[in-house]
């Protein structure tokens, strides 16, 4: 019977799960036929020198996933044919409505070509690894989005990463230069694009005396926006700083206020009305993400913002295409009349 496993004896991926990798590629690249019979768990253990439990533990993942079946007393055997829809995890740090907008069009370009399974890790390292350690041998590709917690070692990040053959993995809305695999990446690079949205529009944020951006402490947003902002400040010379709520505020005017979350965008929008102010003359307000609210609140709310739907169709057609790259996404100021 013809069957070859793959085993990488230095990899962290638990044997057991490069034997369901091995036997599902079988499968996919045709090599592996149904009803063809798999060597038993005492030949495969014995061949490749591996534990029994091992083995077992494979074969029952196998049989779990609907990749085999055992008849009593002949083995095991292949259940199924080549699949025909291509297996995708996606590994989100939240859910947002930006981040349903990246979902969203990466399932419509995609189509029926492919099935997604999302988690959410919450910008747990723990979460995401469980997530991984799950999930290894059972996806053709794996997207991930890389937003941890401040606290988070980039290098435990890293080590999970590379569980993931480089080739599988994409990585989506975040680069992560220390990971010199050839892997593929959707990416915004938040410090010089942020710097460069607030550089384009200078003649508007001219007219006032402040820049504030409100950077929540109790929603992980990437640090790399602070650092732009501070750049931006710096090289120009604004007065700027970073308060974490809209609600310490009092006096508006003269300010110009950048800020993540919808609830202190209410809050500055609420205030300044209170204050008898006009947006985009006496209080300058822009928001980052842009949704369809947005465009009509206040009569248009200024935001800076990527091309979410662009990203998702990238990294669906990059599947697809089975290519390797990374794409820097489009990233900009788009103005509206509240600055």
């Amino acid at each position: 019977m013809s069957f070859s496993l793959h085993l990488n004896h230095d990899a962290k991926t638990p044997k057991y799960k490069q034997i369901v990798k091995s036997v599902i590629d079988g499968v996919e690249r045709g090599s592996l036929k149904r009803h063809q019979q798999l060597p038993s768990i005492n030949e495969l253990s014995e061949e490749y020198y591996l534990a029994r439990d091992t083995v077992e533990k494979a074969y029952k993942e196998l049989k779990a996933l609907g990749i085999i079946d055992s008849v009593r007393g002949k083995g095991y055997y292949i259940l199924n044919e080549k699949p025909k829809q291509i297996r995708v995890l996606l590994v989100m740090n939240k859910l947002s409505a930006y981040k349903k907008a990246i979902y969203e069009s990466f399932v419509a370009t995609l189509g029926e070509r492919a099935t997604v399974t999302l988690h959410i890790h919450h910008g747990s390292l723990r979460i995401f690894r469980d997530i991984i350690k799950e999930s290894l041998g059972h996806y053709h590709s794996y997207v991930i989005m890389p937003h941890f917690y401040n606290d988070v070692n980039i290098s435990s990040v890293i080590d999970t990463l590379r569980q993931i053959p480089a080739n599988e993995l994409v990585l989506l809305d975040k680069e992560i230069p220390e990971l010199t695999e050839a892997h593929s990446s959707i990416y915004q690079d938040f410090t010089n694009d942020l710097y460069g949205a607030l550089e384009s529009g200078q003649d508007l944020l001219n007219k006032y005396e402040e820049l504030v951006l409100v950077f929540p402490k109790d929603v992980k947003y990437p640090p790399e926006i602070v650092r732009g902002f501070r750049n931006f400040c710096a090289h120009f010379h604004k007065n700027g700083r970073t308060i974490e709520s809209a609600s310490s505020e009092n006096d508006l005017k003269g300010r110009a206020y950048a800020v993540l979350e919808d609830s202190d965008l209410a809050e500055l929008v609420k205030k300044a009305k209170l204050q008898g102010l006009e947006l985009g003359k006496d209080v300058g307000v822009m928001a980052f993400n842009d949704t369809p609210l947005k465009e009509v609140l206040a009569d248009g709310i200024t935001v800076i913002s990527t091309d979410h739907e662009q990203m998702g169709r990238s990294a669906a057609k990059m599947i697809l295409e089975g290519n390797t790259a990374q794409i820097k996404n489009p990233f900009g100021l788009i103005r509206r009349g509240s600055l």
